[in-house]
């Protein structure tokens, strides 16, 4: 497994931070560095009770990775986005770029979640995620062992995380209700046109991994598509196992203002 694909701890920095990524969406301007945006979020007096030390861990190891990538595209298409669409669609396009940053919750909503939900379990507990990283450690996928202490907070954390996204019921329980997940149009629209702009051709495009996010499979996908088409943002042409895509918007920034318009 190469370096940069091992399980880090990083979510401890934050989990979903919903609230907090939108005050910082709101602040930050394309072209400011991290340093930049720390300062501007201090002097904003808009996170009163989060300690410096904390708004600078959130700003420089859960905003900046997931959002500040790619020269900040996330953070200026969730901008246009954040003012018009509602909180559940944003929310599920963040899911999407925390799981893109943290390999361990993309692969434990893959492999835990959906798999608990497909097997017909009205629940995920504290002692599923633990077996899965514990497994995760077995198999060479972190740097290191982790210690008891790092196995039982990352296993928190991964919980946690997926009721902040709304996968999870909220709360402190050790067992917490699957709720389940549908992708919004929003959604697959965006996530649609980041993979075609990225340069996944139409046919990978259907399989690719971060649709399983979502609990999508390649016919799931394309009856997304279809839908996207219905809505005039695609035209979809399918023929066997060969699917051509026709793209309407010239780019994520046209995109997302059509998205934003309702």
């Amino acid at each position: 497994m190469a370096e940069e694909s091992f399980y880090t701890t990083q979510l401890q920095a934050g989990l979903g931070l919903i609230s907090e990524t939108k005050e910082l969406l709101d602040l930050w301007a394309p072209g400011m560095s991290v340093s930049q945006l720390n300062q501007v979020a201090l002097d904003s007096g808009r996170f009163p009770n989060v300690t410096a030390r904390r708004l600078r861990n959130v700003i420089s190891e859960c905003f900046s990775p997931r959002y500040l990538i790619s020269n900040g595209a996330p953070a200026q298409h969730l901008k246009i986005l954040s003012r018009n669409v509602s909180g559940s669609d944003l929310s599920q396009i963040l899911l999407l770029f925390t799981a893109r940053a943290n390999p361990i919750l993309s692969d434990f909503i893959r492999d835990v979640y959906w798999s608990r939900y497909a097997g017909g379990y009205a629940e995920i507990s504290t002692v599923d995620a633990r077996a899965f990283v514990e497994r995760a450690i077995d198999d060479g996928k972190t740097a290191i062992r982790w210690s008891e202490s790092t196995v039982r907070r990352v296993s928190a954390y991964l919980t946690g995380c997926c009721a902040d996204y709304g996968l999870l019921e909220r709360g402190t329980r050790s067992s917490r209700r699957i709720l389940p997940l549908r992708i919004s149009h929003l959604a697959s629209a965006y996530l649609a046109y980041d993979l075609h702009f990225a340069g996944v051709g139409d046919n990978a495009l259907l399989a690719h991994p971060d649709w399983q996010l979502f609990g999508l499979a390649r016919e799931d996908v394309l009856e997304e598509l279809k839908k996207l088409s219905l809505k005039g943002h695609v035209i979809v042409q399918a023929a066997g196992d060969v699917v051509r895509i026709s793209w309407k918007q010239p780019s994520m920034e046209a995109l997302c203002d059509v998205l934003s318009q309702g």
